[in-house]
């Protein structure tokens, strides 16, 4: 029998195809992280905007040449998952950084933590988590001097310092007010800031199911629940949860880069296991540990428990 003629076609799998592309995907990611990156203009200056300009092609090109130098389609570097890393990068960085370490850490994102590993979709590690990771431990200084940022909402309090939320609170014992929080006028990495604008990104990507609500909810919950039982024993040395909740790149690496689908698990369980043991290190990292910041931290290694959670987690096949 011909199968041809009889109007069956025979392919590979998947044999199940979502309506919605990477590309759709990554420019949705995009559009919603743009009111973080104006805010962040406004805060620290047009110099910022260079450094995303820089890490966008930096990205890019790097891509570029990794998919020439193996031979295959360069068109890749237009499917928006380069820009994304680029721009996530930025955001995590402090404004007072050289756009020089911001090219060199757009390079390693892309070169170790995404190609090394075959590409997008193989990669293990977040890679704007791993660009930041490096220049974490190639630049400390750098990586830790911050800017006062400019008054964009002259109702706030002036930020005194140009330490971050929660650097005061763990080494000084001073909790930035709450309203400061939440609009972002205080002192930190670039795009982690204003939680206004990436809760409102996030919230539309949650909507559109673009990203897991599993991962979120009980990344930021378990915060919230340890943070409250700390808080709750000793107010005078330990920051509120709503203070913990707003403060630092929990809004930005809860909504856009735990959930990475390449690097987060692809069960419902998986997701809800990722999402406690990432909150779980944040609050072990904030209270017991020398640095005043584990988000970083949690997520990469999280990451690397990801297969692992997959196999324990992972449904029973059709008919089983």
């Amino acid at each position: 029998m011909d199968l041809k003629k009889e109007g069956f076609i025979l392919s590979s799998s998947p044999h199940i195809k979502a309506p919605i592309s990477t590309r759709k995907i990554m420019f949705l990611v995009i559009i919603t992280l743009i009111p973080t990156i104006v805010i962040s203009i406004l805060y620290f200056g047009s110099s910022v905007l260079i450094l995303y300009i820089t890490a966008i092609i930096s990205c890019m090109i790097t891509e570029a040449l990794i998919k020439l130098i193996r031979k295959q389609k360069v068109t890749s570097i237009f499917d928006g998952s380069a820009i994304v890393t680029a721009i996530l990068l930025v955001m995590t960085l402090p404004p007072s950084i050289g756009w020089q370490k911001v090219a060199l850490g757009s390079f390693i994102a892309i070169a170790v933590a995404k190609e090394l590993f075959g590409g997008l979709g193989q990669n293990i590690f977040n890679p704007a988590l791993v660009g930041r990771a490096f220049l974490a431990a190639a630049y400390p200084v750098s990586m830790t001097t911050f800017s006062k940022p400019n008054t964009v909402f002259p109702f706030l309090a002036d930020s005194l310092s140009k330490a971050t939320p929660l650097a005061a609170a763990k080494f000084d014992k001073v909790f930035t007010d709450i309203p400061s929080l939440f609009f972002g006028q205080v002192g930190g990495c670039i795009g982690e800031t204003s939680s206004l604008t990436l809760i409102l990104g996030g919230l539309i990507l949650l909507i559109i199911g673009v990203i897991n609500w599993r991962l979120v909810f009980s990344y930021l919950g378990t915060v919230i629940l340890l943070t409250t039982i700390f808080w709750l024993k000793d107010p005078q040395n330990f920051a509120s949860p709503i203070f913990h909740l707003f403060s630092g790149g929990l809004i930005i690496g809860a909504f856009y880069m735990a959930t990475d689908m390449v690097t987060s698990p692809v069960t419902n369980i998986g997701n809800f296991i990722f999402g406690i043991g990432a909150g779980l290190l944040v609050v072990l990292i904030r209270i017991f540990g020398g640095y005043p910041e584990g988000v970083m931290y949690s997520i990469l290694f999280m990451n690397a428990c990801t297969p692992l959670i997959n196999r324990f987690t992972k449904t029973k096949a059709f008919g089983t």
